[in-house]
């Protein structure tokens, strides 16, 4: 062949060939290609499944309702009922060739599900309760399953062709009626905070054994269904059942053993190895449940049987899993169930008349089964009507029943679509119900919300909470300190050496209780060897300070953290930031109880103000810590860059609490958080923000504190705070009562300075929010003269030679007090905490917050000192610290903060 006549057919072969440029020829991305199937699939699953459904989700989410309804309504409203009459929709984004590949992605997904779901389900819940929750949790099952198979008689008669088995179609009704969705059921009590409640405890408990009833009852029709004779479905139930035995008690106890020789469940998370044993495991149970003749999601969930709750092991495998499977895979199965479900065939009265027999016999059955037993085993009305409204919820689970049951032939597409509808309409219900029947004042919780230890802290009195006299100087024994992550330890671990420095007497340690159980974890009480600040004078025994520490887990929407929600008695046990906190403790002689509560964040100023009355406190500390920079340096706020100067302009003061640059969302929500504890905290707050440690070691570790007196509550509170500090040898004070004295001589500002000052108190921030602040009694001319003189009676106490009580004589000999007369105050306390700081070790600005009541407002000055300096505080910086430890931030003072705000006894 000559050259020409290759050439030729190399040419005819190249036209041939099929072109790979993809859409720049011509290619159409949603055509299905089943060698490459990818394109269409990520179509159908990123673009209108998961769009869909994470915008119901939002949506569906601010009315209190679980992501399954947004799950399925976004499939309902993809298939044939709405976007499936668009012409040529479902042809082109879901044609029938490409369903068997979506399908086979949401049950691998829903195999998973259910392994999680197994995880979930937990015996010893049980326990807790078992007389009230075995009698509800039968009555929830007996009389669903009887009226359930009653309705399905005139369905069947009614709806169905006759095709069907009756007993196999009057079995599946039963079971999709009478059934209750725990996973769902989990996530509406974590949501309406009712775990901790005798009704979440008890419900929780009979969901648990409705849970297990249920998927015996639903493989048993499987069996049935998929058995051709009465002796094949006999050898399926009976390999089924050894199954069962098999995976809870060999396989059980080889995992846990496995567990423990790899040193996983130790460390308390899965390593790489126990991972693919673990998902090994979930596919080929599921892999033999199906080849029996059960579906493959009993192999799942029987998996999840197996996997230990111990150290925290189960949270950590289920954090490894669940986002992949809640975001991407799970919700592929229940928007195939929308897609599957035709509202369109329920077009006539008969037909809908039916829906709402269905939805009154699903309910009423649930309820008052439920709610009647709960009665008569000693529940009010109000818990009782709750039990059954949370019983009779529905859901992931009957929606699973129900595909079953269509993928075997028992449903048709229309007793489908009616049953899709009743289970939405019933979950939907469950919220709203609940909160009707139990609403917040009326719910008893079965000890507190925080599953806090038992320790010596917890024998002390509660306060009368009357008012306070806070012209007497008092000494605080009693604090508890807050923290929500790692970052925050050695903000506390400072804030709480110079409350109380280790002792040089070599005494034996105080007791650190860490127990949840009523009896106090007892400790060695042999001498230890701690670390030993320098050596000063010897001064009177320091009182003995205990520390309540209460550890703040966010509870999100991820099911790890309903497990951490209901694992809180154990997490208080192995949390490694309350062990450091123990560790600190026993080290430092100090008595420290320990607490944990899993709820959400809007949750978290609630939960420390009930923590406090439960604890008793005299103060609450707030940590907080400026971020640390990125490594490329972009990360660092303006507030790192004041931490590490201790005089000149600021570059930018604020730090990351209120500095909008680093991330709005924390940052709102973290304002938020401090000045809701601000304003409800039944006792003294403390908001520490520190701003780091020394770079090289000081072989004489000292503090010196600086007060700027101005009057009023919480200065007096601060005052009497610092002497407390001068009780530790190695802290000295210097404290400067400053009175207003004449004619502001600052020049005013002109209109450039005034924008420039209004854009520096006001940067990148949200105008007119509503954020809840401490309030304060209506300021007059005898609460103005009451509070003035108090700021006389307490300043003489301790200027004046015998005035204080003789345990303070030594530590006011560390304090140095002056008085100044300025017309410029925030201006002179800046130069004197300067002058204050220059040799004489760390400086510790202590400041009241006086947001109100105080004895002048300093807002005109705040906003010179910010022009002159070039510092951005933002809005939240004046309205969270004060306008006096504001000052000091935006001075660029390389000082860490202490702002303390007087319990409302002594306003």
């Amino acid at each position: 062949m000559g050259t020409f006549s290759r050439d030729m057919v190399e040419l005819a072969r190249r036209a041939a060939a099929p072109a790979q440029a993809g859409v720049f020829s011509g290619d159409n991305p949603a055509h299905y290609n089943a060698s490459d199937p990818i394109r269409l699939w990520v179509i159908q699953v990123a673009v209108v499944i998961i769009g869909m459904t994470q915008l119901l989700a939002l949506a569906f989410g601010r009315i209190r309702q679980p992501r399954v309804i947004a799950e399925v309504i976004g499939g309902v409203l993809l298939g044939p009922s709405v976007m499936g009459r668009i012409p040529k929709f479902t042809t082109t984004i879901f044609p029938d060739a490409s369903m068997p590949l979506l399908n086979l992605t949401a049950n691998v997904g829903l195999v998973l599900f259910l392994f999680i779901v197994g995880m979930e389900v937990d015996m010893r819940i049980v326990r807790r309760n078992a007389k009230a929750s075995t009698a509800i949790s039968l009555a929830g099952l007996a009389l669903p399953l009887g009226l359930g198979a009653a309705v399905a008689v005139p369905i069947y008669h009614t709806f169905t062709d006759g095709t069907a088995n009756f007993g196999y179609f009057i079995l599946f009704v039963a079971v999709a009626v009478g059934i209750t969705a725990f996973p769902v059921l989990c996530r509406i009590l974590t949501e309406l905070k009712l775990l901790d409640t005798t009704v979440g405890v008890v419900v929780l408990s009979a969901g648990v054994g409705n849970d297990v009833v249920g998927w015996v009852l639903l493989a048993l029709a499987v069996a049935l269904i998929n058995a051709s004779s009465g002796l094949t479905a006999l050898w399926v139930l009976l390999a089924g059942l050894a199954y069962v035995l098999f995976m809870c008690f060999p396989a059980r106890w080889a995992y846990r053993w496995l567990a423990k020789k790899s040193g996983s469940l130790e460390a308390g998370s899965p390593s790489a190895m126990m991972m693919t044993v673990t998902i090994l495991m979930v596919f080929i149970s599921g892999f033999y449940t199906d080849i029996i003749g059960i579906h493959a999601i009993f192999g799942g969930f029987l998996a999840g049987l197996v996997i230990p709750h111990e150290n925290g092991f189960a949270i950590s495998l289920v954090e490894k899993l669940e986002d992949l499977v809640s975001i991407l895979l799970l919700p592929l199965y229940f928007a195939l169930s929308g897609l599957r479900t035709n509202l369109g065939l329920l077009d006539n009265g008969i037909t809908w008349g039916y829906v709402i027999l269905i939805c009154v016999v699903a309910f009423f059955s649930k309820f008052l089964g439920c709610a009647v037993v709960a009665r008569l085993t000693g529940f009010s009305i109000r818990e009782s009507g709750a039990i059954g409204t949370l019983m009779s919820c529905k859901g992931l689970v009957e929606l699973i029943v129900l595909n079953v049951g269509l993928q075997a032939g028992i449903l048709d597409t229309r007793t489908f679509s009616m049953f899709v509808l009743h289970a939405l309409i019933l979950t939907f219900m469950t919220t709203p119900l609940t909160l009707l029947f139990y609403p917040p004042k009326y719910r008893v919780h079965v000890d507190t919300a925080v599953k806090r230890a038992s320790g010596p802290a917890a024998a002390a009195e509660e306060g009368d909470g009357g008012a306070r006299d806070d012209t007497e100087p008092t000494i605080k024994s009693r604090f508890s300190v807050v923290v929500d992550r790692v970052e925050q330890l050695p903000a506390l671990m400072t804030f709480t050496q110079l409350l109380q420095p280790p002792s040089t007497d070599g005494t034996s340690p105080a007791q650190t209780s860490a127990s949840t159980s009523p009896s106090s974890e007892k400790l060695s009480a042999e001498p230890a060897a701690v670390p030993q600040l320098a050596q000063h004078q010897p001064s009177p025994p320091l009182p003995r300070m205990s520390l309540d520490a209460l550890r703040l887990i966010e509870l999100t929407h991820r099911t790890s953290a309903v497990f951490k929600s209901q694992e809180a008695d154990a997490l208080v046990r192995s949390d490694p930031i309350l062990a450091v906190l123990k560790t600190f403790g026993y080290l430092n002689r100090m008595a420290v109880s320990t607490a944990l509560a899993v709820v959400g964040f809007d949750e978290f100023p609630t939960q420390v103000s009930q923590h406090v009355r439960d604890v008793a406190s005299q103060m609450v500390v707030l940590p907080w810590v400026s971020p640390s920079p990125s490594a490329d340096g972009q990360g660092e706020s303006a507030g790192d860059a004041v931490a590490g100067s201790s005089s000149g302009p600021a570059s930018g003061s604020a730090p990351s609490l209120v500095q909008q640059k680093v991330d709005h969302s924390a940052t709102s929500g973290q304002a938020r958080y401090i000045r809701r504890v601000f304003a409800d905290a039944p006792t003294d707050v403390a908001l520490f923000w520190d701003r780091g440690y020394p770079q090289a070691f000081e072989s004489d570790a000292s503090h010196h504190v600086f007060l700027p007196f101005f009057g009023g509550p919480d200065d007096r509170l601060a005052l009497s705070f610092v002497v407390q500090l001068c009780m530790n040898p190695a802290v000295t004070a210097t404290v400067v009562r400053v009175r207003r004295a004449g004619e502001d001589n600052l020049s005013p500002l002109n209109s450039i300075e005034e924008e420039k000052a209004r854009n520096l108190l006001n940067h990148d921030t949200v105008h007119n929010t509503v954020f809840p602040d401490t309030v304060y009694g209506a300021q007059n001319t005898q609460t103005r003269l009451a509070s003035h003189t108090a700021d006389d009676l307490l300043w003489a106490r301790y200027t004046t030679p015998g005035g204080a009580p003789p345990a303070l004589v030594h530590a006011l000999a560390r304090v140095h007090f002056t008085e100044e007369s300025s017309a410029a105050p925030l201006h002179t306390v800046v130069e004197h905490a300067a002058g204050a700081q220059a040799g004489r070790g760390r400086l510790l600005v202590v400041a009241g917050r006086a947001r109100r009541m105080a004895a002048e407002s300093h807002f005109g000055e705040l906003q010179r000192l910010c022009v002159e300096r070039n510092a951005s505080l933002g809005s939240e910086m004046p309205k969270i610290l004060g306008e006096v430890a504001s000052a000091f931030v935006a001075a660029g003072t390389g000082a860490s903060l202490v702002v303390v705000q007087a319990a409302h006894g002594s306003r």
